[in-house]
């Protein structure tokens, strides 16, 4: 499997049943493909759904149903459209479960900036703020590298999102738990050695004895 099906797979594993969980644009919106439809889990998008389902099958897109990035998706049984008002009331009222988002860089205090490069022209943050500081759980669901430049880094030199740590990284090498004491890996890729994991990340990581392969679903 490629590296953005690997880190689905692993981040659909952090998902408990009956739960309301947002997926963001791009990477971790694959993550409803590979959560078990009776698991009774909702996911909700910004723009005022909640209840998608996986990418419907290619001509079987239904135009006025989309996720927050524009991208076609299914509805299951039970969905409700809403406003965006009552979309971000859910967000701001600490009433999401959990946030999968992708980013840009995550650094050892566990901050993440995610919505801007400076010097490119971008529409604005989203609802990015607003899910890393009201959702209960944040994952971050990234590759661990950029054109041969770690993602994992001492401190970003981005523009953070938010203030508030992140509950867990997982990238196509390691799954990451920031912490108060720092950056503690938690669990290797298949085939991928803890030098390949350190060798790749710039920033320093807490290492225990035993680091465990991923299990994915």
């Amino acid at each position: 499997m490629d590296a953005k099906e690997l880190i689905a797979r692993r981040v659909a594993r952090e998902i408990m049943p009956g739960t309301l969980v947002n997926l963001g644009i791009g990477l971790p919106s694959m993550v409803a493909n590979f959560v078990p439809a009776d698991l009774g889990v909702f996911f909700q998008a910004e723009n005022g759904v909640i209840g998608l389902g996986a990418r419907p099958p290619e001509g079987m897109e239904d135009h006025h149903l989309t996720d927050a990035g524009g991208g076609f998706v299914t509805a299951v049984p039970g969905a409700a459209s809403i406003d965006s008002a009552m979309s971000f009331g859910l967000i701001r009222g600490g009433h999401l479960d959990m946030t999968v988002l992708g980013g840009l860089q995550v650094d050892e205090a566990g901050h993440l900036a995610n919505w801007k490069v400076p010097g490119k022209m971008v529409p604005g943050m989203g609802g990015a703020m607003d899910l890393v500081t009201g959702a209960a759980r944040v994952i971050v669901a990234m590759q661990h590298s950029a054109k041969g430049n770690s993602k994992i880094v001492p401190r970003c030199t981005l523009p953070l999102t938010a203030l508030r740590r992140v509950d867990l990284i997982v990238t196509d090498l390691a799954v990451i738990e920031p912490t108060g004491a720092g950056l503690v890996l938690r669990e290797r890729a298949p085939g991928v050695s803890i030098d390949d994991i350190r060798s790749a990340t710039e920033a320093a990581l807490v290492v225990p004895d035993e680091v465990p392969e991923m299990t994915l679903i």
